[in-house]
Formats: structure tokens, C-alpha cells, sequence
């Protein structure tokens, strides 16, 4: 059986040879999300059947291709369509882009999600920067033995999401005038929403926002040193009092709205951040 770190090498080694530049950002695309992947110019399509070792995405709207190319001068790479744990898939399958994209050379990691708002002061279609999560998935990605070539054994949690780069996002959408809030992120495993006793008690517990991925990635984001900036958008309102059944369509369509500001919000992030380093 090949060891983690060889099929990263043999991921990194496919995409290398189609795509030789240097990234510096790794960009995951949430649910509803794909959109942002037609500003990368001068872009490179690998289908994940393409590489090595890479699981497939089995839910829809997520498209399955790592786009390659430059955003805003910056190379990236993007994910357009992520791997769930409720598709079956362990942690480690889950958070196989993120070690491949840093053996690529990345320095940051964004990632995105569609999410459930459980803070009444969110509205559908709002972006929000998450500023920090709590794991409720039952499971970890960093279980079992350590490679220490791939980072620490106990890596520190104590500031996940890179706080210099969310004060510039937040100050970047006051300029922008596009409405962005922060909150706390909780993943859960799904794949079914949750009850209105649970939304009470995640919202009891400091979450704003609820969804069923993002967490594994930033783990290992984390384990591996990357920097972190992270968003939701908000796709359904989720208060225990006024609850309705949710329709895929329509979270779609929220996704779709909120996902027009984050494509003029996050590459003029993206901008300042390059400037400033």
C-alpha cells in the first residue's frame, strides 16, 4: 500500500507537469460556488479522474477539475468542487487536495462553503468571514500516525484563521461596500440538516453558521503551516422558531447571490495581501 506522502508526490507530480508555475494560493470552491474559477486566466483544467490518488466529487454542482492559472498576478490553483465526508470518504481522502496543493507550493489556503445561518442577524446571500469553528464531525483527519514530514504531530489550534487576513477581508468589504460579517463556523458530518433541538444547541454552544465541510480542510491546513482565510455564505436561515424545509434549488440560488460579491470581494483581498507581503 503507497504511504500518504507518496501520492501526494504523485498528485503534485501530475499537476506540475501541466501546470509548472508556483502557486501561492490554494482556492477551495464551495457548494454553489464554481462561478469564481472564470476569472483565473490563462487557465489549466485537470480533471480529478486526471490525478493520482484524487477522490472524485460525487455531488452536484460541484464540477470535479483543479483550475490552474493567475488571479490577479498571483498563480493559484482552485478547486472547483470539494470532497465531502458524507460522501463516504475518510478524513484523509477529504483532505488530500489541501496536503497536494502545499506540496505544490502554496502559502495561503482559502476555502469556501455554502452554510446554514444560525445568527439572526444573517440574512441569505451574506458573506461571511469565518474567524474561527468548532468540530462536531465525529472524526479527525490528523488521526492516526504521524509523518512529520507533513507537520507536527499536536499542531496548534489557537488561531486557525489567519487574523491579520481577516481584518484585511473585513476592512477590503467596508471599502467595497459589500456587506461582510465574521462568525463561527461548526461542522457537523451530515448529510442531513438538522433539527430544530440542534440548531438550538449549536447556536448554544457560539456557532453562527452550521455546514458539513471547510473544518478537515483548515485542520490540516493548519498541521501543514499554511495561512487560512475562510468564507461562508449564508444559503438558508436556520432559527428552531421559523424553520422551513429547505430546497436545494433554492440554496443554489442564495449561492449563486452571495457568490457574486465574494468574486469582487476576494480577489481584491487577494491583491492587498500580495502587496503587503
Amino acid at each position: 500500500m503507497t504511504d500518504l506522502f507518496s501520492q501526494i508526490e504523485a498528485a503534485r507530480a501530475t499537476i506540475a507537469a501541466r501546470f509548472p508555475a508556483t502557486p501561492k494560493v490554494g482556492i477551495i470552491l464551495g457548494t454553489g460556488l464554481g462561478a469564481f474559477a472564470q476569472q483565473i486566466q490563462g487557465k489549466v483544467e485537470i480533471p480529478y479522474t486526471d490525478i493520482p490518488h484524487m477522490p472524485h466529487s460525487t455531488v452536484q454542482s460541484h464540477a470535479g477539475q483543479l483550475v490552474c492559472g493567475t488571479l490577479v498576478g498571483l498563480p493559484v490553483v482552485v478547486m472547483e468542487g470539494r470532497f465531502h465526508f458524507y460522501e463516504g470518504y475518510s478524513m484523509q481522502e477529504v483532505t488530500f487536495p489541501v496536503r497536494v496543493m502545499k506540496a505544490l507550493g502554496i502559502e495561503l489556503l482559502v476555502v469556501t462553503n455554502a452554510a446554514g445561518g444560525m445568527n439572526p442577524h444573517f440574512d441569505l446571500a451574506d458573506v461571511i468571514a469565518i474567524e474561527d469553528h468548532i468540530n462536531l464531525m465525529g472524526d479527525n483527519p490528523l488521526r492516526g500516525k504521524n509523518d512529520d514530514r507533513l507537520g507536527p504531530r499536536f499542531p496548534d489550534m489557537a488561531a486557525p484563521y489567519d487574523a491579520d487576513l481577516l481584518k484585511l477581508t473585513l476592512d477590503t468589504a467596508l471599502d467595497l461596500k459589500i456587506p461582510c460579517r465574521k462568525g463561527v463556523f461548526v461542522a457537523v458530518a451530515g448529510p442531513n440538516l438538522e433539527t430544530r433541538a440542534e440548531y438550538r444547541m449549536l447556536r448554544g454552544i457560539g456557532a453562527d453558521l452550521v455546514g458539513m465541510s471547510t473544518v478537515p480542510e483548515v485542520i490540516v491546513a493548519a498541521h501543514a503551516g499554511l495561512k487560512v482565510l475562510a468564507f461562508s455564505v449564508v444559503t438558508d436561515i436556520c432559527l428552531p422558531d421559523a424553520l422551513e424545509p429547505v430546497v436545494f434549488e433554492h440554496i443554489l440560488k442564495h449561492a449563486a447571490t452571495g457568490g457574486e460579491r465574494l468574486n469582487r470581494l476576494l480577489p481584491e483581498v487577494l491583491a492587498r495581501w500580495s502587496e503587503s507581503r
